[in-house]
């Protein structure tokens, strides 16, 4: 064990940070790519259905938001905190972290599968369902809901397992599940003829079956950190670090889901088939994010662990060449996205209206796209760090300070045409702020590794 963990600090401590951040990002990517994909999957066969149903997987898509927010929360709480124990070499404390997240995490679950399944009705109204989207988002989050303990405890482990820089064992649980559940999807929505119901179960057994993956990886003892009762603690310390750490990914998570919210409200009185372009929009441009933010995945243990190593300049040198290297992929992505939006909205919906909605918001998004990266890199930045004040501020502006008043400013003054650019617009306004601040703090730690070599 002591050799294994020598040979992960040094990998992470001596490894090229642009060799070791790539090695990092490629199984990240993977893993968010198909879980992606397999959320367009359900768009795409639910939207076989009609129009109705695909609205309620924009509805759906909300809720997997919220639940992915408490996920997230203590995932990227656990694994900024783990990281920078592992690179400070406290095992005992980075083990007090992993266990004491994952079994909140799990209490949370469960606490929110029982909550929406009691107030299931109510709960999708609130989150933007229409009357004649209603039936269908009950029958779909239903399943959302009973797998809600899955999907939080996998955040979790996947963010633990990435912290530790093993990004290829995160990779094969959630991708296993992914693939799982878009073979089952055309079974059980067609051949078994459950419909919007077939799409729900395929996503809770996928959901289910990728928790059990990742918790055989920590019951195998192939990590540093371990999920036991006997490491869980109380301590508020332990907690309030995990919280504060996490805080600006449930920001982030929850206020993405606030927005769709409001602009599944807004988009309503455009009638269904705008709720269900702005839908697939969303799942569209997903594929896009998600490979800018495998990338920023692949770049957070690295500034984590080697700011815990105290290795300053290593951290820097990641800043800069993620930033460079996000922007190139997310830009060429964009652009390939621009072109073919009107062939790319067509696959999921055939109606005229959906395309014409759904071409323009996704070419507005792709040219946003393009300073997407250094949003999302800065607030990466210090929540690896545990500079969690700026993080949440960050986190605040990517997802919803400057998105949720502009889909109402915008849809008021422009209509239809303001509702497409109320994202984009926000993603401009967002980079304005975090750029200025990355590189402050960029300036910052090439001072404090100049003081670490007199």
């Amino acid at each position: 064990m002591k050799n294994s963990v020598d040979r992960q600090y040094e990998k992470m401590t001596q490894t090229p940070v642009g060799k070791l951040i790539a090695s990092l990002a490629a199984p990240t990517v993977v893993s968010m790519m198909i879980s992606m994909i397999y959320n367009a999957t359900d768009t795409y066969f639910v939207s076989k259905l009609g129009v109705s149903q695909s609205g309620a997987t924009g509805i759906v898509f909300t809720l997997m938001g919220i639940i992915q927010a408490c996920g997230f929360t203590f995932g990227h709480g656990a694994g900024s905190n783990i990281s920078r124990q592992l690179g400070a070499k406290a095992f005992d404390s980075a083990k007090k972290y992993s266990s004491t997240a994952f079994f909140y995490a799990l209490f949370t679950g469960i606490l929110i599968g029982a909550f929406g399944l009691i107030f299931l009705k109510p709960f999708m109204k609130a989150i933007g369902s229409t009357d004649t989207i209603l039936p269908y988002a009950m029958e779909y989050g239903r399943f959302i809901l009973i797998s809600s303990p899955a999907l939080v405890t996998s955040c979790v482990m996947n963010n633990i397992l990435r912290y530790e820089g093993m990004a290829s064992l995160a990779m094969i649980g959630l991708t296993t599940g992914g693939v799982l559940n878009m073979a089952l999807d055309p079974v059980l929505i067609f051949v078994c003829k459950l419909g919007v119901t077939g799409a729900g179960i395929a996503t809770a057994v996928s959901q289910y079956i990728s928790m059990a993956i990742l918790l055989s990886v920590f019951l195998l003892k192939k990590t540093q950190s371990v999920i036991s009762l006997k490491y869980f603690t109380f301590n508020p310390r332990v907690v309030g670090n995990i919280i504060a750490t996490g805080i600006p990914s449930f920001a982030r998570q929850s206020l993405n889901s606030i927005s769709n919210m409001v602009l599944n409200i807004t988009a309503a009185p455009y009638g269904d088939a705008c709720i269900a372009a702005m839908s697939i929009v969303a799942k569209c441009s997903m594929l896009i994010f998600s490979v800018g933010v495998g990338i920023g995945q692949g770049f957070q243990p690295v500034a984590s662990f080697n700011y815990g190593a105290k290795k300053y300049e290593r951290v820097r040198k990641s800043i800069f060449f993620t930033l460079q290297f996000d922007t190139l992929v997310v830009g060429i992505l964009a652009v390939i996205m621009f072109i073919f939006a009107p062939q790319v909205i067509s696959i999921f919906r055939s109606e005229e209206a959906i395309i014409s909605i759904g071409k323009m918001a996704l070419r507005f998004l792709c040219i946003a796209m393009l300073l997407l990266p250094s949003v999302m890199i800065a607030n990466m930045t210090f929540q690896s760090i545990g500079k969690s004040g700026k993080a949440f501020f960050l986190a605040c502006c990517q997802n919803g300070l400057f998105y949720i008043p502009l889909i109402v400013l915008l849809n008021k003054f422009f209509g239809l045409t303001g509702l497409e650019l109320a994202q984009p617009v926000a993603y401009v306004v967002a980079a304005i702020v975090s750029f200025p601040m990355l590189l402050a703090f960029a300036s910052q730690l090439k001072k404090m590794a100049q003081k670490d070599e007199i």
